[in-house]
C-alpha cells in the first residue's frame, strides 16, 4: 500500500503545473548503462553503446529531454562530445524519441568515433537538460564510465624485412656420364668406341676439370650382358665388362697426370649380370609391331635357362632383336665424379674489399654474411646492386640493412629499386613494412597479400596490421606459433588470456619489462 502511494504521489508532483523541478528531483530513477565499462579502443576507434532506462510516471507528456553524451578529462574539460539524444513526452511534437509518461520507455544509442591520445583518461558523462513549454532547466551531467582501455596500442611495430638469400655453394659437383658398349661376349674395349661421341665428351670433360682444378672424387661402373648367352658366363662377363671399362676411364685421368685414379679405390665396379629389365624396356620402346607378343613370350618362361633360349629362338626369327635391341645390352654405364671447390671466406671477404669484380653475385652476396659490421654489409650489397644490373637481391638486401638501421626513406629507396628489377614475395613483403611505417595499412596489407608464401615474416607483419585494425582473431591466426610480444597480445585481445601466458612465456619477451607489463594486466 506503501509503494503505490508513492507512485502516485510521484505522479502527482510530475503533473503539476512545473514538471522540470520535480523530474530533476526524482532524476536518480532514471538508470543509465554504458558497455564496454571502462571504454575500450580497437582498430583507432571507439565504439560506444549507451542504454537508458525512464521508469513510470516519470517523464511529463509535454516535456522534452536532451541527452549529450561527453568525454571530460581530469580537469572536467570537454574532450569530445557525440550527438545529442533528442527525448520527448507522449504529446510532444516533432523530432525525438518518445517516452511514455504511464509506462516509461528506454532509449539506446550507439556511435564510433576515432580515437583520439585525449581519450585515453577521461570520463564518460551524459550531460542532461530538460525543457516544458517555454521552460528549460538543467539536471547537470551523470556519470556512465571510464575511458579509455588502450591495450592494442602496445602492438610493438617491428616488422620483419627479409633478406634476399644468396646461392653460394663452395663445392659444385661435377659428373658426366658415359658408355662403352661391347661385342657379343666379348669384354674387349675397341678403339672405335673410345672415340664415338660420348667418350670424346667425357675426354673433354677430364680436360677442361684439369684446367679448372678440378677435384676427383670416383668413378661408379655398372656393366651388363644381354640376356642371350648363358646365365653363369653372362655373370662372369659383365663383371669383366665393369673392369675394362674402368681401365679405359683410368687411362684417360692417369694420362692427364690425375694422381686419385691412381688408386683401385677410386672405381666403384659392380657387374649386373643379365639386363632382363633393360631388354623388355627397350623392346617396349621399339616401333617393332610384333613387340608385345615377344615381351609376352618372355614373361611367360620363370625358368631363366628357356627363356634364354626362346631369346635365342626369337632373335633368329626376329631380326630387330639381334641387330637393334640385343646389342644394347651389352654396355658398361659409368659415372665419372669430380668436384669444383669455390673460393674459401679469407678470399671472399678479402677480395669483397680489394676488387670485387673477381666475384660473381652468389659470392658476393656470401661476402656480406661474413662480417658483422652493418656499415661493411651495406657496402657489399650496394656494390652488388651495381655490379650486378639485373639481380633484385643487391637493393633488397642494401634495403634490409637500413631498415634495421631506422633509414625508413633510404631503405624505401632501395626496396622500389629492387622491386624494378623482379615481382616477388620477399619485395612485396618489404614494401609492405614501407607502407605500414608511413601509416598506410590498406596498401600494407595489398603488399602482404602479394608476398604470402615469402616466409613467416610475412605472417607476422600481417598479424600486426590486423592488431591495429582490431581483428584479433586474424592476427593469431597470422602470426601462427610465433612466441613473441604481438602475439600474445593478440591472443589476449581475442580472449585466449590462457595462451597469451604460454606465449609470452616461450618467447625472448618473458623477462622483459613489456613482458612482465603483459603478463601484469593477464593476471589482473
Amino acid at each position: 500500500m506503501k509503494k503505490i502511494t508513492a507512485v502516485v504521489a510521484l505522479a502527482i508532483l510530475i503533473a503539476s503545473c512545473n514538471p522540470l523541478s520535480k523530474m530533476a528531483k526524482y532524476a536518480d530513477s532514471v538508470k543509465y548503462d554504458v558497455t564496454p565499462n571502462p571504454l575500450e579502443m580497437h582498430g583507432d576507434s571507439i565504439a560506444v553503446s549507451m542504454s537508458g532506462k525512464f521508469p513510470p510516471n516519470y517523464f511529463h507528456k509535454l516535456a522534452s529531454i536532451t541527452a549529450t553524451p561527453s568525454m571530460r578529462n581530469a580537469s572536467g574539460e570537454v574532450v569530445k562530445s557525440f550527438e545529442p539524444i533528442k527525448l520527448i513526452g507522449i504529446d510532444v511534437e516533432g523530432d525525438g524519441q518518445k517516452i511514455d509518461f504511464t509506462k516509461g520507455g528506454t532509449f539506446s544509442y550507439e556511435d564510433v568515433l576515432a580515437y583520439d591520445p585525449k581519450m585515453e583518461n577521461v570520463k564518460l558523462t551524459l550531460d542532461v537538460s530538460a525543457g516544458y513549454k517555454t521552460k528549460s532547466k538543467d539536471f547537470g551531467n551523470v556519470d556512465l564510465g571510464d575511458g579509455t582501455i588502450i591495450t592494442p596500442l602496445m602492438v610493438r611495430s617491428d616488422e620483419k624485412p627479409i633478406m634476399g638469400p644468396d646461392k653460394f655453394n663452395r663445392i659444385t659437383p661435377k659428373n658426366i656420364d658415359g658408355q662403352i658398349n661391347y661385342l657379343i661376349q666379348s669384354a674387349a674395349v675397341r678403339g672405335s668406341e673410345l672415340n664415338d661421341e660420348d667418350m670424346k665428351t667425357v675426354k673433354s670433360f677430364i680436360a677442361t676439370g684439369v684446367e679448372e682444378g678440378l677435384v676427383w672424387k670416383g668413378m661408379s661402373v655398372s656393366a651388363y650382358a644381354s640376356p642371350d648367352g648363358e646365365m653363369d658366363k653372362n655373370a662372369n662377363l659383365a663383371n669383366d665388362r665393369a673392369n675394362t671399362a674402368a681401365k679405359s676411364v683410368q687411362g684417360m685421368l692417369r694420362s692427364k697426370k690425375i694422381d686419385a685414379a691412381k688408386s683401385d679405390d677410386f672405381f666403384k665396379k659392380e657387374g649386373k649380370g643379365e639386363d632382363w629389365a633393360g631388354f623388355e624396356k627397350a623392346v617396349m620402346a621399339s616401333d617393332f609391331p610384333d613387340k608385345d607378343i615377344v615381351v609376352r613370350v618372355l614373361k611367360m618362361q620363370s625358368d631363366l635357362e628357356v627363356r634364354e633360349k626362346e631369346i635365342k629362338n626369337m632373335a633368329a626369327t626376329y631380326k630387330f632383336l639381334a641387330e637393334e635391341i640385343l646389342p644394347q645390352q651389352r654396355r658398361a654405364t659409368f659415372t665419372l665424379m669430380a668436384e669444383k671447390v669455390g673460393k674459401s671466406d679469407e678470399e671472399i671477404s678479402q677480395l669483397a674489399k680489394s676488387d670485387p669484380s673477381q666475384l660473381n653475385v652468389e659470392e658476393m652476396l656470401y661476402a656480406a654474411t661474413l662480417t658483422d659490421d652493418m656499415a661493411a654489409k651495406l657496402k657489399i650489397y650496394q656494390t652488388a646492386k651495381t655490379q650486378f644490373a639485373k639481380d633484385w637481391r643487391g637493393p633488397n638486401n642494401a634495403g634490409y640493412i637500413l631498415m634495421l638501421q631506422n633509414k625508413i626513406s633510404d631503405a624505401q629507396a632501395e626496396f622500389e629499386e629492387a622491386a624494378k628489377r623482379a615481382d616477388n614475395g620477399v619485395i612485396n613483403n618489404n614494401l609492405g613494412i614501407i607502407s605500414i611505417k608511413s601509416g598506410n595499412r590498406t596498401k600494407a596489407s595489398e603488399y602482404y597479400s602479394k608476398a604470402v608464401g615469402a616466409g613467416p615474416e610475412v605472417g607476422y607483419n600481417m598479424g600486426i596490421v590486423d592488431i591495429k585494425n582490431g581483428d584479433y582473431e586474424s592476427a593469431v591466426k597470422n602470426m601462427g606459433s610465433n612466441k613473441s610480444f604481438n602475439a600474445a597480445l593478440a591472443q589476449m585481445l581475442k580472449g585466449d588470456n590462457t595462451g597469451a601466458t604460454s606465449t609470452i612465456e616461450a618467447g625472448d619477451d618473458k623477462a622483459s619489462g613489456a613482458g612482465y607489463y603483459l603478463k601484469a594486466i593477464l593476471g589482473a
